[in-house]
């Protein structure tokens, strides 16, 4: 019996000792990058990009473009054009 119990005091001991450093450094990379994450996504909520006139109507033809192609080009481009500025009003808010 005292072979087995200086046997099971030794497993113990060489899991801990392993497991201990392991676990901090991991958990200081985590805080760093959880920290840097949220500070770059307060700086891109912050201050929103302004979209000019000129790329917005880019925007628009584009989308107008896509529906158009998507159905066949046998509709009212006015409609596409209509439809396409109505996307992007809700995506740029």
């Amino acid at each position: 019996m005292a072979v087995s119990k200086a046997t099971e005091e030794k497993k113990p001991a060489v899991k801990k000792t392993a497991a201990k450093p392991a676990e901090p450094a991991a958990k200081k990379t985590t805080l760093k990058k959880t920290a840097t994450a949220k500070a770059a996504s307060a700086k891109t909520k912050s201050s929103p990009r302004k979209i000019s006139a000129e790329e917005r109507y880019k925007m628009t033809e584009v989308a107008a473009y896509f529906l158009a192609e998507r159905n066949g080009f046998k509709g009212n481009p006015v409609e596409y054009w209509e439809q396409a500025e109505a996307q992007i009003s809700q995506l740029l808010g």
